[in-house]
């Protein structure tokens, strides 16, 4: 039986909202309502596992939700304010006769913003604490990348090296975990080398994958520390899945990394999204402009970008140049090769 939520204290999640400007417009306010009549097993059905339900209404909307049994207070923009006490109303109403999951709440969202599930009001920063401390966007798309992985269940992130596509998403991952929101931790790679044969690799299967999947074990190292990450390793709650395994699976309650997917087939991307159960997330990260297949084959991340752009419940973040946060001289690289590369296509082969 599932207890009443009691929100006395605002969760980690997120940060404040945004700094108010002086416009009174965009001033916060903050409201209190009472949702009637009071009934546990409704507010339980509405806040859904963890809070998400309300969770995922505070990012899209740009407002911050407390309460206390059915009392509640909201706080942010006067119009996101207005707009969060209808939805959470008519949502409460029909917590009474169907149980409520994120797919339901994702589209009352869109309904509530008028775009589709496109924002209209400013979101909330999403912050995510691990053990190293706070990570937060540091670019615009960063950010739109992290409010993207909070509130979707299916994400792409396509961009150039040093953009933090997979860094990102695995900080968002281990705080699912941390969090419990999910239950284990899946890292999916295509296995292809980058432009050189490597030949035969001894080992078992997930030693033979290790090479493929080190930046993530890098990302995974920094953010839970060797030791946490053997021992997650060993209890199968951190996943090594090759992609070219993961046929014939249904993954639910998992957060799905699929990295360098600018290698995968049309056959294998396909596959892979089709993998993906209830209470999931998965995000898909890489780079068109670093496709190691055979000249002849089209890459699989290029062909959901055809597919899937527009589809609902789908998110795409695209990075350029200025997002990079390595050396500054990877920017400017990545910059003369896009340059060289527009070039091409505009003359033509040589």
């Amino acid at each position: 039986m599932r207890k009443s939520p009691d929100r006395r204290k605002l969760r980690t999640r997120t940060s404040s909202p945004a700094p108010a400007r002086p416009d009174r417009m965009t001033a916060p306010v903050q409201r209190d309502f009472v949702l009637e009549p009071a009934d546990s097993e409704r507010l339980a059905n509405l806040a859904g596992p963890f809070d998400d339900h309300l969770r995922m209404i505070e990012l899209r909307l740009g407002v911050e939700i407390a309460n206390r049994g059915n009392v509640f207070r909201l706080t942010g923009p006067d119009e996101a304010v207005e707009r969060a006490e209808k939805l959470l109303r008519e949502l409460y109403a029909e917590a009474a006769d169907e149980v409520l999951d994120g797919h339901a709440i994702n589209l009352r969202l869109g309904t509530a913003t008028g775009r589709g599930g496109n924002d209209e009001a400013t979101p909330q920063e999403v912050v995510v604490r691990v053990k190293r401390g706070t990570i937060r966007g540091r670019s615009a798309n960063q950010q739109k990348y992290l409010h993207a992985i909070a509130t979707h269940d299916i994400n792409f992130g396509i961009g150039p090296a040093g953009t933090g596509k997979t860094f990102l998403a695995v900080a968002m991952a281990v705080d699912a975990l941390n969090e419990s929101r999910v239950q284990r931790l899946i890292l999916v790679r295509p296995a292809v080398e980058a432009g050189e044969k490597l030949g035969f690799l001894p080992g078992d299967l997930a030693q033979k994958v290790d090479p493929y999947l080190r930046p993530l074990y890098d990302a995974l190292y920094e953010m839970l520390g060797v030791e946490k990450v053997v021992k997650l390793l060993e209890k199968n709650v951190i996943e090594i899945a090759p992609l070219a395994y993961m046929r014939g699976r249904t993954l639910n309650d998992a957060f799905v990394i699929l990295d360098e997917a600018q290698n995968t087939s049309i056959e294998q991307m396909k596959m892979f999204l089709t993998r993906i159960g209830f209470g999931s997330t998965a995000v898909i990260t890489g780079d068109l402009t670093q496709i190691d297949l055979p000249r002849h084959q089209k890459s699989g991340l290029k062909d959901a970008l055809d597919v899937l752009r527009g589809v609902d419940g789908i998110s795409f973040t695209f990075f350029e140049a200025r997002d990079v946060v390595r050396h500054p001289l990877v920017a400017r690289i990545v910059d003369a090769y896009g340059a060289r590369d527009h070039k091409d296509a505009q003359t033509g082969p040589a």
